[in-house]
């Protein structure tokens, strides 16, 4: 007797919205809203069911007056619901179908860019070292690539660590204006720091 009570006041409830009463529309959200959206949770997570009921009741709203209902409000409201929420689903998948393949793609697409840039950036770094005036080219590959510091480089070539310093500083100064279009991806890798 308790659910017959429950239809005929959600029906009655729309039809007194249906003609003017937004009271009416009121009741019926905040008495039912809850039970709708635990519906719709059957299906989705409790963001999307809120959204879900929430839309639905908007769309009665917008549309109270050329809304028909021959049979149950109640049961319409709930397969609107349980529509809404397969629609939601398959979004949902298609959606994350879309992101997974964009994500292997572009991983792809990115990882051969890598490689290409690498290769060149591997030529050009090995291009402007030989290029470089020979003093500063000797210090900067043993400060550099052999791990020595300034001080060990100063004894092995015989000059100060003032010396060492600028004919370094030097070659940075010449790689940055050589390399300047890769210079973040050779400040990440700390080769120009």
């Amino acid at each position: 007797m308790e659910i017959r009570e429950q239809r005929d006041t959600v029906k009655e409830l729309f039809t007194a919205f249906q003609q003017g009463s937004e009271e009416a529309f009121d009741t019926l959200f905040e008495k039912y809203y809850s039970m709708y959206c635990a519906y719709a949770q059957r299906f989705v997570i409790l963001e999307d069911a809120e959204e879900v009921v929430q839309d639905i009741m908007l769309w009665l709203y917008e549309n109270k007056k050329f809304l028909v209902i021959e049979s149950s409000l109640d049961g319409y409201i709930f397969k609107m619901i349980y529509r809404r929420c397969l629609n939601k689903i398959a979004t949902q998948e298609v959606k994350r179908r879309v992101d997974t393949t964009f994500y292997e793609n572009s991983h792809s697409l990115l990882f051969d860019i890598d490689v290409v840039l690498i290769d060149e950036l591997s030529k050009k770094i090995n291009d402007t070292i030989v290029n470089l005036p020979e003093k500063y080219k000797e210090a900067f590959v043993l400060h550099r690539f052999n791990d020595m510091s300034y001080k060990e480089i100063s004894l092995k070539l015989n000059v100060s660590v003032k010396t060492i310093d600028y004919r370094i500083q030097q070659a940075l100064k010449q790689l940055r204006y050589d390399l300047k279009d890769y210079l973040p991806i050779l400040f990440f890798l700390g080769i120009l720091k």
